[in-house]
């Protein structure tokens, strides 16, 4: 602990100095509770009168665009590290490799965990009040754990995609890496048959079901996050043995 606290101190000292890194944290709260709002004051009340509406989950339509924040975030603290070789000088202060991942890692999560919480109670709160009589509280079932799991689920993506980043270490190929992961198959999959039941089991499909309040499919909501939680396992565990075997 006495050798990981002042990588922690550098670590978060970074993501305060680096302006993109701060704004890229920031967005993923504005773009997602922005985007919340604006489509419930348009057309929130018009869709609460369809059959299938679900106030719960429809207050993170704007999450789509928040973890696009969220995956920048991860990216750039870790590519930046490459981009210029300060990664020699990271290492060069902390021979260890271990502490010096753990410690990037750490700060990354503990950096995205408040905001995603804010992002899922701003979203949540603020689509509710603009659906009026159409609208639920957090007393419903299952909608503070969507607002909590919202903020766990940024941040396990943020710790997903710094570990992917580690291994390609560059910023353009770890985007061209988790953009079709985390927002382009799932989507375009989903209802294929045969092939559904697998991409469930893919990052960001599997981490939201903690936002629905009754989880379709082969997840439920705790798994699905716990599923989340082992992809970020592995990136991460990918990183640290990229990072310790190949040279800086």
């Amino acid at each position: 602990m006495n050798a990981l606290a002042p990588v922690l101190r550098s670590e978060w000292a970074k993501i305060r100095s680096v302006r993109a890194l701060l704004v890229a944290l920031s967005a993923a709260f504005v773009a997602s509770v922005g985007v919340t709002v604006l489509v419930h004051a348009m057309v929130g009340r018009a869709e609460a009168d369809e059959a299938d509406f679900e106030a719960v989950y429809s207050s993170y339509f704007g999450l789509n665009f928040g973890h696009i924040a969220a995956v920048c975030f991860g990216v750039m603290a870790v590519a930046g590290e490459y981009a210029g070789g300060g990664i020699r000088l990271s290492l060069a202060a902390v021979p260890r490799r271990g502490v010096f991942w753990a410690g990037k890692l750490l700060v990354l999560g503990a950096a995205a965990l408040p905001v995603g919480l804010a992002t899922g109670f701003g979203c949540f709160l603020g689509a509710q009040v603009l659906l009026g009589e159409y609208g639920v509280g957090l007393g419903t079932p299952g909608a503070l754990r969507s607002a909590v799991g919202c903020g766990v689920y940024l941040a396990l993506l943020t710790v997903f995609s710094a570990g992917v980043t580690a291994v390609v270490r560059s910023q353009v190929g770890a985007l061209s890496v988790l953009t079709p992961v985390v927002f382009l198959i799932s989507p375009v999959f989903a209802g294929v048959s045969g092939i559904g039941k697998v991409v469930a089991f893919l990052p960001d499909r599997a981490g939201q079901q903690i936002l629905h309040p009754v989880p379709e499919g082969p997840l439920g909501a705790w798994s699905g996050l716990g599923v989340m939680a082992l992809w970020a396992v592995l990136a991460a565990a990918a990183g640290w043995w990229s990072l310790s075997r190949r040279d800086a």
